[in-house]
């Protein structure tokens, strides 16, 4: 069996699963947020009753991340709604952003984490083998950890809150080989954009991707964790990655709940498997208005830019600051560059974590860009008129979030281009689409 054959053959227990079988699996862990939770709730209620109980409060965990710095009233309901459910239901992980919150990071409660699929991570809410469902498309970036783990609607979530099973189809599973050493011009980004155009936005469509390869074992915990959180841009059910030492250990750091690894077997049966070659694959763009409309930044360099964006659960982890920090060198970005860190993990190490004397808060800052604004998931989503970054009609965007959709960061009539944060801040500094190779050797 495949790696995620073998996960829902332990949820279902039974000795073995195949593509197309409809099982019955046990949950692990059910994530909802500030957007679907309400919905979730309220179908829970319905059809369980006023007085129904969750199946394991220490399984259910609620992020609030979406529509956070804002001044829009009935988002902040939404965390009021969540936060009863939470308070009748004795659900231990709620991350609060406080009572008193009012839209502003200055009264953000210390129980706030920022984007859901960061936090999870990093509140060691991912373990390899387990089965993890959220209500968020995104949810499969846990996949990086060996899991499964993928999103789910409302009244699947309500469901699961009641009985803590989920009848699933199990997907068949395509596997992605990445040969060869990562050459250091290139990120989990370009390889996952490369891919999907490849295959196309519905090229996986309710199928595992799982990947391998020495390039993808070669990637940073982090990294991992970005290639998974788009295999839903190519309609896969779910994004896996065997986990090793270097996984484990950053889960070890932060759960001392037992789990267990889970392998592909040697002879396991896939739909198909596609091979690439490291070396061969140039910094990726993937242009308006689809995460596979690919071309390759050394093409585009007469796309002029006005905005650049670093951040979300695809490109707001420290590895992704990083990254845009090596390119800048002391370098001025020359249009608006926003910096919006995905959680408060990696605001507060953006501002203790240094480079040359300078923390890589102060670096960014230095360098004319804005920011770091508050975690969470900001434009990415658009979100209410008041959300950071809300593009106008005549911008043009690159960003290192997972969506290019028509009106995804604001007006339809935006231009979004997505890259990763080597060449969105290499494209920064110069105001134009730029291969960071210009930056990077």
């Amino acid at each position: 069996m495949t790696l995620t054959e073998k996960i829902l053959a332990r949820a279902a227990h039974r000795k073995s699963v195949e593509p197309g079988d409809n099982i019955w699996v046990d949950v692990d862990v059910l994530m909802t947020h500030d957007i679907c939770g309400p919905g979730a709730v309220n179908v829970f209620y319905q059809k369980f009753g006023r007085d129904a109980k969750v199946w394991d409060p220490d399984k259910l965990v609620i992020i609030p991340d979406h529509f956070i710095f804002t001044k829009d009233q009935r988002s902040h309901e939404n965390i009021n709604q969540v936060r009863t459910f939470a308070r009748e239901q004795g659900v231990k992980y709620f991350y609060d952003t406080g009572e008193g919150f009012d839209g502003t990071w200055a009264t953000m409660s210390n129980g706030y984490k920022g984007v859901c699929h960061i936090a999870l991570a990093q509140e060691g809410h991912n373990r390899p083998g387990e089965v993890l469902f959220g209500t968020d498309s995104h949810t499969c970036t846990s996949g990086a950890f060996g899991e499964f783990a993928t999103g789910i609607g409302d009244a699947d979530a309500a469901l699961i809150m009641g009985i803590g099973k989920l009848w699933v189809k199990v997907p068949p599973t395509m596997k992605f080989v990445v040969h060869g050493k990562l050459p250091t011009y290139l990120m989990a980004k370009d390889l996952i954009l490369y891919i999907i155009g490849d295959i196309g936005i519905g090229g996986a469509t309710y199928q595992a991707m799982e990947f391998a390869g020495e390039a993808v074992q070669q990637l940073s915990v982090e990294e991992k964790m970005t290639l998974c959180n788009m295999v839903i841009e190519a309609g896969g059910k779910n994004g896996v990655i065997e986990p090793n030492e270097e996984v484990l250990a950053y889960v070890h750091e932060r759960t001392s709940q037992p789990f267990q690894v889970v392998k592909s077997d040697a002879d396991a049966k896939y739909r198909v498997v596609k091979e690439y070659d490291a070396a061969k694959i140039d910094p990726v763009v993937a242009k308006p208005h689809s995460p596979d409309n690919r071309d390759f930044a050394k093409n585009l360099g007469g796309v002029k830019i006005n905005r650049a964006y670093i951040g979300s659960c695809t490109g707001g982890k420290i590895t992704d600051f990083r990254a845009a920090a090596k390119v800048l060198q002391g370098q001025r970005v020359s249009v608006e560059t926003f910096i919006v860190p995905a959680t408060r993990e990696i605001y507060d190490q953006l501002h203790s974590e240094q480079v040359n004397g300078r923390t890589l808060a102060q670096l960014f800052k230095d360098a004319g860009c804005i920011g770091p604004e508050p975690p969470g998931c900001q434009a990415c989503l658009g979100g209410p008129v008041d959300t950071i970054g809300r593009a106008n009609k005549d911008e043009v965007v690159i960003s290192s979030t997972n969506r290019n959709f028509t009106g995804r960061m604001g007006s339809k009539q935006a231009q979004i281009y997505l890259a990763s944060p080597y060449t969105v801040m290499a494209s920064a500094i110069r105001g134009r689409i730029t291969d960071p190779r210009e930056f990077l050797g």
